[in-house]
């Protein structure tokens, strides 16, 4: 009889343990899901740099994973990513020169979907 209590008073605290673990693994990828964004705008730049101008104007640089994106020059696109800067900070960092990120929010792109071969609908 001893046994059994013991037998069940592990299974039991084993199976608590697992279904916290999950619960902590699930939480953690939900933060992080929900810290992404997508974008759709009309994609210009070239060699590397690259920048997308959503349907209100404004205008992102994009960086990260940004390798497939030349084919798409003058394209609607969909980004899908993180945004990499504040820009309601710009212009509040004393002795900082002037650059493209001063005037562009940065978008950190993780992944894209072509959407029109054509920038018309955006403007």
């Amino acid at each position: 009889m001893k046994r059994l209590a013991l037998l069940s008073s592990v299974l039991l605290l084993t199976a608590v343990w697992a279904v916290a673990q999950y619960n902590n693994q699930s939480g953690s990828q939900s933060s992080s899901d929900m810290s992404n964004t997508t974008i759709e705008g009309c994609l210009s730049g070239s060699d590397g740099s690259y920048s997308l101008t959503d349907k209100s104007g404004t205008t992102y640089q994009l960086t990260g994973d940004t390798a497939k994106l030349q084919n798409h020059v003058g394209h609607t696109i969909q980004v899908t990513g993180t945004s990499a800067s504040d820009p309601t900070m710009k212009g509040k960092q004393s002795g900082s020169m002037s650059s493209p990120s001063d005037t562009e929010p940065t978008f950190n792109v993780t992944s894209f979907k072509h959407v029109s071969n054509t920038c018309s609908s955006m403007h």
